[in-house]
Parts: C-alpha cells; sequence; structure tokens
C-alpha cells in the first residue's frame, strides 16, 4: 500500500472561510425531491452564516498517468479553520462534514474508483486512510470525474436539520448526477467553507477553477382554492357521464321543440278567434232581430212584406 503524505499540494489547503472566486448569483431554482431551493443571493466572504446554503464547485482533476494516480482533494464544512493533517491535507478528528473526492484505493472495496465519499465528524472518531473511511462513511458513489472532457462540478445543499444534498457534473454540461442524499443532518453553525488535497508516491494535479455560494429558500407552495361562480348551476352526475351527457342534450331539445309547439298553439287558436269575432260581426249586421238590418214598419200586415215597394237586400 502507498503511503500518504500530506505535505505535498497542488491545491492551497483549507480556506479558512475566505472564499476566492465569489460571482453574484441570479435568481435560480433547484429541485430536490419534492423541495424546491430558491437560491437568492451570495453568501459573505467569511463562515458560512446562513442556515441554508447551496456550494457550487468547478474542479478539476487531471494527471499524465491513466492507470496509476492518486490520491484526491476534499471539500471541508467544518467547525475549525485549517491545520494540517493526514486525512487529505487537513486534520484528523475534524468536526463537521468531509467530502474527499478519492482518486486511489489503499483496499479492496465493491465499488469502484474515482470515488466520493462522506463523514460527518463529531471531533473525535478518526477518519482510517486505510480503508477508505469506509467505516465512517454516510454515503457515496462512483464517478469517473478524472480527466473528463466535461467541466467537472460538484454540487452541495444543505437545509437545516431536514437534508443534505450532493450532486455532480461530469457527463455532460448541466447533467447532474445524484450522489448523496440524507435527511435530518445537523452541520455545525457557521462553518468554515475549505479545500485541501493530498498526493503521495503517485501524484495529479488538484484545481479549485471556482467556487460559487448562495443562501437558500426553501420555495412555499400553497393550494390555491378554487374559485366558485356564483352564476354556475348545479349539475347532476349520473354514474355514466356520456349516458347522462346525452339525455341532457335530449331533455334539452325536447324542452325547445315543446316550448315553440306551444307558440305555434297560442298564436293559431289567437288567429282562429279574432276571424271568428269578424264573422260574427259580418252576419250580424245583415240580419232582422236585436240590430237586424229590415226597418220594423217597412213589414206589411201581420209582419208582411209591402206589396208595391221592393226593396233590395
Amino acid at each position: 500500500m502507498l503511503s500518504r503524505f500530506a505535505s505535498v499540494f497542488s491545491v492551497a489547503v483549507i480556506f479558512s472561510g475566505l472564499l476566492s472566486g465569489l460571482v453574484s448569483a441570479e435568481e435560480d431554482k433547484l429541485r430536490i425531491g419534492n423541495e424546491t431551493i430558491e437560491r437568492v443571493s451570495s453568501l459573505c466572504r467569511l463562515a458560512l452564516t446562513a442556515s441554508n446554503f447551496v456550494v457550487e464547485v468547478e474542479f478539476k482533476v487531471s494527471g499524465e498517468s491513466s492507470h496509476l494516480f492518486g490520491d484526491g482533494l476534499a471539500l471541508w464544512l467544518t467547525k475549525e479553520k485549517k491545520e494540517e493533517g493526514p486525512v487529505f491535507g487537513n486534520k484528523d478528528k475534524f468536526e463537521g462534514l468531509g467530502i474527499f473526492l478519492d482518486t486511489y484505493s489503499n483496499g479492496r472495496h465493491s465499488y469502484s474508483f474515482p470515488r466520493i465519499n462522506a463523514m460527518l465528524g463529531d471531533g473525535k472518531t478518526s477518519y482510517d486512510v486505510g480503508t477508505d473511511g469506509d467505516a465512517t462513511s454516510i454515503g457515496g458513489c462512483s464517478a469517473n470525474y478524472r480527466r473528463t472532457n466535461v467541466a467537472t462540478k460538484l454540487k452541495i445543499t444543505y437545509v437545516k436539520d431536514k437534508f443534505l444534498d450532493v450532486k455532480i457534473q461530469y457527463k455532460a454540461w448541466d447533467d447532474w448526477s445524484d450522489c448523496i442524499h440524507l435527511k435530518n443532518v445537523a452541520l455545525p453553525p457557521n462553518p468554515f467553507l475549505g479545500f485541501s488535497a493530498m498526493t503521495g508516491d503517485v501524484s495529479d494535479a488538484h484545481d479549485i477553477i471556482s467556487v460559487t455560494t448562495y443562501s437558500a429558500i426553501l420555495e412555499v407552495s400553497e393550494a390555491k382554492p378554487k374559485k366558485k361562480s356564483i352564476f354556475t348551476r348545479p349539475r347532476i352526475i349520473s354514474s355514466s357521464s356520456s349516458s347522462s351527457s346525452a339525455e341532457g342534450d335530449e331533455g334539452t331539445w325536447l324542452g325547445f321543440f315543446f316550448k315553440l309547439f306551444l307558440f305555434a298553439g297560442v298564436c293559431g287558436g289567437g288567429y282562429y278567434g279574432f276571424k271568428e269575432y269578424k264573422r260574427r260581426q259580418l252576419y250580424g249586421r245583415g240580419i232582422g232581430g236585436f240590430g237586424g238590418g229590415i226597418p220594423m214598419g217597412a213589414r206589411g200586415g201581420f209582419g208582411g212584406y209591402p206589396s208595391g215597394n221592393k226593396r233590395a237586400f
């Protein structure tokens, strides 16, 4: 087994929270499971004071060798500032989170390398270099992020006491692969963000290209109540929607024709009554009796007609 030496670095040791290369954050949203993170502003250049945050790191691991290389680099979110040591260049028995991008296997494992591995230190437990931290690992994934043709990035999202999420981009641009997702994770308050790297008998180049940090706010999604119109007529829905719809349409047409037929009947009856009235008026003026057309004095004898004077009707 090749030994590791903490004295050889290709990247500066822990940043001690003084983040270089911070950029202004545009409003963006990050979807993690059922949660939506609104990344609203960049953090300050000291310890991370936000309770919830997102850290994006663009890095590069490269070297001439294609089969023997190492050892790797680490990202730290710890209570303490830098102190050189055997764990990827940082001290052992740290308190906080260590995420290790390990490119050299010191033992036999069921997974392949390069490897991303995480440990939550309590300030008392050691990281076992010989077993690549198997006993203290809280999660990890294998990803070939070394010597890629795509910009390699690591994205760490932390929501206090809720979850820790780690994703990596190494296959294609904006193609994030899930690596670690843990619930109910508690990090030290106001942790320092830093980076370290280590090489030994074998070597590699470890470059930190950019570091971007955001304060994160969980988006609150509330179901909006549906507005009901006061003009909406209640509708009876039967067990068969298609049959009820057909019956409703049929009933509507029958009602329309019934009303039309009734209206035509009323109009016809009115017209017939008016014609009958006019006929009765016409015949009443031409017949004797009450309002008859023949004067009573023109009749002779016992109601006979005069003999000498003809009258046309």
